[in-house]
């Protein structure tokens, strides 16, 4: 076979390669809008890095320039900065303190234990009496009572009897008087009398 001139081969050549982008028209018309599209995205990504790169270069610039003065706004005071004067002000809040250790209400009397000591205006002797385990009603002593946090006996509350839950609360009432124990005892005998 003889070759073609070069003329006809490269108009052969371009015939063809319209032939199949012609076929690929379909597929590139919906692909063009995505390319062009992510193109954008990256050239406006690429303009903010140059951007910021700059930016960063003014501010090293300037800081060398200008140094940053350590001013302390005159608004703004820390402990360290006021005298023991000052610091002994009437905005101090006292906390009661047992054992070296402050007493707190709120989230944290879940967790923490309360005094030994009960909130009746009982003689030593009495209480002493009063808290001893012979006083004290069997459900006490089975689930340990005295040891239990908040939240320790609310897990236990589900599994004890109306008659139980009286006697932990007349116990409560009588011994350490915990408002906190003494409402939530109080709340579950009201929704299981009501079952």
């Amino acid at each position: 076979m003889a070759t073609a001139p070069y003329g006809v081969r490269l108009l052969v050549g371009a015939a063809v390669t319209a032939i199949e982008e012609t076929r690929k028209l379909p597929q590139t018309i919906l692909m063009y809008p995505m390319t062009v599209v992510s193109q954008i995205a990256q050239m406006v990504m690429k303009v903010q890095q140059d951007v910021a790169v700059l930016v960063i270069k003014g501010d090293e610039t300037l800081d060398t320039m200008f140094p940053p003065k350590d001013e302390q706004p005159e608004w703004a005071t820390f402990d360290e900065d006021l005298g023991a004067a000052e610091q002994s002000g009437a905005d101090v809040v006292t906390l009661p303190v047992r054992d070296g250790e402050r007493l707190t209400e709120g989230r944290f009397a879940l967790f923490s234990e309360e005094p030994e000591t009960p909130n009746t205006t009982s003689t030593p002797a009495s209480s002493a009496s009063s808290t001893s385990s012979t006083d004290a009603p069997e459900i006490v002593t089975e689930i340990d009572y005295q040891n239990l946090t908040l939240a320790q006996l609310r897990a236990r509350l589900t599994s004890l009897r109306i008659a139980d839950l009286e006697a932990l609360l007349s116990y409560e009432e009588t011994t350490k008087a915990r408002a906190p124990f003494q409402t939530l005892l109080a709340n579950r005998i009201t929704r299981a009398s009501a079952k």
